[in-house]
């Protein structure tokens, strides 16, 4: 699925032409998330593509969205693969992605977070593509060229485009005994932790996400409350380890019997507890804490 800025990129119309011929000839249909964000699949990005080829042709709006409507699936998919956009702006978007961090330009930081996502799967995104630009990202702070605020503005979008593909990806069900995934105290490099609850989701787990900085009795009381059935806990950096054993600790102590797993570049340093450690890839964590469910 795919927010209306992709949903543009991927088809070549731009976003108000786009919510035009939506409005105007139904030829998309997104579905909408409890927030009311459209969100569109691979069928509208055809319908899309294939609309704006004929358009480009010379068709009228109105008669091209008749034929995009009334198109086989095969006719609609040689439509949409001929009139499909060129590759993007040669563009680095992770060196646009810090470029922008560098000029504070909250424009240039959302496009170039576009272009990452899409290029491909979430979860590729995240690895090949999101994880790298946090790294130049820091790369630059660390060596001057880009400042605090721009850092800050620039992590600030990356979590709120993860809460909008958590948020797409569906909501923990009541049903379902959650997997609470956050932070332990004092912990704020929540971006790994984000897109793992995002991966867990969309592969169908019941998941519910809590955030940074989050206090051992409060993960207990999460747990009691919830009746959760596994706690993941993300430690980015070496300072987060001693509050992650505490509150491992303090799980285990509980009465409730609950996984605790552990994920995260510094997670291989919690040593008390029985443990669940996670690999640093997202599908292979996400199969490692169902395989150990299951």
């Amino acid at each position: 699925m795919y927010t209306i800025k992709q949903a543009a990129l991927r088809s070549g119309v731009n976003v108000a032409l786009l919510r035009a011929w939506e409005r105007r000839y139904g030829v998309v249909a997104p579905i909408r998330t409890d927030s009311g964000y459209r969100l569109y699949d691979d069928e509208a990005i055809s319908r899309l593509q294939a609309m704006r080829g004929l358009v480009d042709g010379g068709w009228s709006p109105r008669q091209a969205a008749e034929h995009v409507a009334a198109a086989r699936p095969d006719e609609l998919h040689a439509l949409a693969k001929q009139s499909a956009p060129e590759d993007g702006p040669s563009t680095d978007p992770v060196a646009a992605f810090v470029e922008g961090a560098t000029r504070i330009d909250s424009r240039a930081i959302e496009r170039a977070l576009d272009d990452m996502f899409a290029s491909g799967s979430f979860e590729r995104v995240v690895e090949e593509r999101l994880y790298p630009a946090l790294a130049a990202l820091g790369d630059a702070w660390a060596d001057g060229r880009v400042d605090v605020a721009g850092e800050h503005a620039a992590a600030a979008a990356v979590l709120r485009r993860l809460g909008m593909a958590f948020e797409a990806a569906g909501s923990a069900s009541r049903a379902d005994r959650p997997i609470l995934v956050g932070l332990p105290p004092d912990a704020r490099h929540e971006v790994a932790a984000l897109a793992f609850a995002t991966a867990a989701r969309r592969a169908g787990l019941s998941v519910s996400y809590l955030g940074a900085d989050v206090p051992a009795a409060s993960w207990i009381e999460a747990v009691r409350l919830t009746g959760a059935r596994a706690v993941v806990l993300g430690v980015a950096l070496e300072q987060d380890v001693t509050a992650a054993e505490q509150v491992v600790t303090a799980l285990g102590g509980s009465a409730s019997e609950v996984v605790i797993a552990v994920g995260g570049r510094r997670s291989e340093s919690v040593r008390n507890g029985a443990v669940v450690r996670l690999p640093n890839t997202l599908s292979a964590a996400v199969e490692t804490l169902r395989a150990t469910l299951d």
